[in-house]
């Protein structure tokens, strides 16, 4: 048994177990606290499709943005041992593009939206790159240099629309931030889905899991086995942008409208902290992009459970540090060490106990 707890925490699963325990916690908690919390209703909604609602729609839809940006991070954590603070910032420039383009347009339809998105991928992808070139070519530190978008993205994302917070409206608009018409789950929880499927078809078919690990446990070693470290890093921010520009869309289409000051506003943290609790190296290396969506979801979980506790939103950030500090410190490599040495201990001692039973006998 103390094998299994050690290969628990130490590899394997391990690197999911706290992730996977704090929602078994939380799942645990709000049971007690109300046995329906989890319960899941089908109700009508304002257009009068029928639709799944409850605290657990609510948990899994109000993370998707979350959960997405953590994708991308968890990649740019593992190839530069460090993390892009200008997420929220860069998703509202991407949310200003999709909506300039949208208004632009004559009449809002598919080939509309999807011309919007393309447009928002490459901008986000264009202000990914230039903090890429930073870290990768320069080499900056990954938090200082993206600090750069993080302070001037929000005004950029203003200046984009003229200082103004246009409204779009439209069915498609509507189904991209809610509920496609006769499929009862929300809409930015599929969206998150085919994220997740394409990086696991990404990693599937290429070997940029492999080569990201190698450049984040050692860049020498790996530039000297022929892999193109400033490339891979790079990759990792160009495919963060690409993260950044979806959950501004989906961000934008749920409101029908852009506000460059409040758009995904304090997300960088919380990314972050998907990361971490998702069992990743924030120094570095080994990484699991399913980590990180779970860790998202622990996140919006609590948030959930705190406000059905009726815990003022002034407080939540207060009570959400405290229990995100316990999980990161439960999950750290010093913690893990520790943990491995008593394990080695029980079993040693358990060991010379029996052996000792067995001479005596």
């Amino acid at each position: 048994m103390n094998e299994k707890i050690k290969k628990l925490f130490n590899g394997g699963v391990g690197q999911l177990a706290i992730p996977l325990i704090a929602i078994a916690l939380l799942v645990i908690f709000n049971l007690f606290r109300d046995p329906g919390f989890f319960s899941i209703g089908i109700m009508h909604n304002n257009d009068g499709n029928v639709v799944l609602a409850g605290n657990l729609i609510s948990i899994i839809n109000g993370a998707s943005e979350l959960a997405i940006l953590a994708i991308g991070m968890t990649l740019v954590t593992a190839a530069c041992g460090g993390q892009d603070i200008s997420v929220g910032a860069a998703a509202a420039i991407a949310g200003s593009v999709f909506v300039k383009v949208l208004k632009s347009a004559a009449s809002i339809n598919g080939g509309t939206v999807i011309l919007a998105i393309l447009c928002s991928c490459i901008v986000a992808m264009l202000f990914s790159t230039f903090n890429g070139v930073l870290v990768a070519v320069f080499k900056i530190q990954p938090m200082i240099a993206t600090l750069i978008l993080y302070t001037c993205g929000r005004s950029i994302a203003y200046w984009i629309n003229g200082g103004a917070t246009p409204t779009v409206s439209s069915p498609i608009i509507n189904a991209i931030g809610s509920f496609i018409p006769g499929i009862p789950i929300p809409t930015p929880v599929l969206i998150v889905v085919l994220m997740t499927v394409l990086f696991k078809l990404l990693f599937r078919f290429t070997s940029l899991e492999l080569f990201t690990q190698s450049v984040g446990i050692n860049g020498s070693a790996a530039r000297l086995n022929g892999i193109n470290t400033t490339f891979i890093k790079l990759l990792s921010f160009i495919l963060l942008g690409v993260c950044v520009a979806v959950a501004g869309s989906i961000g934008v289409s749920r409101l029908g409208l852009i506000n460059h000051e409040t758009l995904l506003i304090d997300i960088e943290m919380d990314t972050i902290l998907a990361v971490a609790i998702g069992g990743n190296n924030l120094g570095g290396g080994r990484f699991k992009i399913s980590g990180s969506i779970i860790g998202a979801y622990v996140i919006q979980m609590l948030t959930i459970t705190l406000y059905a506790m009726k815990v003022s939103s002034t407080d939540v950030k207060a009570y959400k540090a405290i229990v995100i500090i316990l999980l990161v410190v439960i999950g750290s490599p010093v913690v893990k060490e520790k943990f491995g040495l008593l394990m080695s201990r029980l079993r040693k001692s358990k060991e010379q106990a029996a052996a000792k039973g067995a001479g005596e006998a």
